[in-house]
């Protein structure tokens, strides 16, 4: 049977490999962790390719204790002059299972007929969870249906949870990565599961 357990330390290990500003990113995680330990995580870096040619990093960190959810994320930000540095903004948040709405799990799996339990690795996992701190409005002009009427009728649209979405692909983070976010979203629904007793 294989060792499940992590540590602090194996989350600490994760984030100095990315490379990307461990020092910041460590200490932001650890003010919200606090005293307890962690009982899952996962660390995904990428780079976003602005219309300006400029390449943005950034970081998110996922862990979980036996009581809360953590989430830190770290922007890039270009230098402002041409011999400036790059600046680094980071918000880390607390997230109380009781306060965690949803967990959802995509999975996609290009050759489903083959597919075994337990043993084939999903090529992409997208984790979405909501915990109602943001919101993403869609708003559009309502009509009545009629071509010639020139009433105005108002808006209409629809508000969804916009909080977290975390994407993995075998093909960018490895079969590890993907492995490692399906662990992390079972441990999550697991622990949010007798929050709401």
């Amino acid at each position: 049977m294989r060792d499940t357990r992590v540590t602090a330390d194996d989350l600490r290990a994760a984030i100095e490999r990315t490379g990307y500003y461990p020092g910041l990113v460590t200490d932001a995680v650890w003010s919200s962790l606090g005293a307890e330990p962690v009982t899952a995580y996962v660390v995904t870096h990428d780079a976003i390719f602005d219309p300006g040619m400029e390449v943005r990093r950034h970081i998110t960190v996922l862990a979980l204790t036996p009581t809360r959810l953590i989430y830190s994320h770290t922007d890039e930000h270009p230098a402002e002059e041409p011999d400036g540095h790059p600046q680094a903004e980071t918000s880390t948040e607390a997230v109380r299972f009781s306060r965690v709405s949803s967990v959802a799990l995509t999975r996609v799996v290009p050759d489903p007929a083959s597919y075994v339990s337990g043993v084939t690795t999903p090529s992409e996992v997208v984790l979405t969870i909501g915990w109602n701190v943001l919101s993403h409005v869609e708003l559009e002009p309502a009509h009545c249906g009629d071509e010639n009427c020139e009433a105005d009728h108002g808006y209409m649209g629809t508000i969804t949870a916009d909080d977290l979405t975390l994407r993995m692909s075998e093909a960018a983070d490895g079969d590890d990565g993907v492995r490692q976010v399906l662990a992390f979203a079972a441990a999550l629904s697991d622990a949010t599961a007798g929050s709401g007793r």
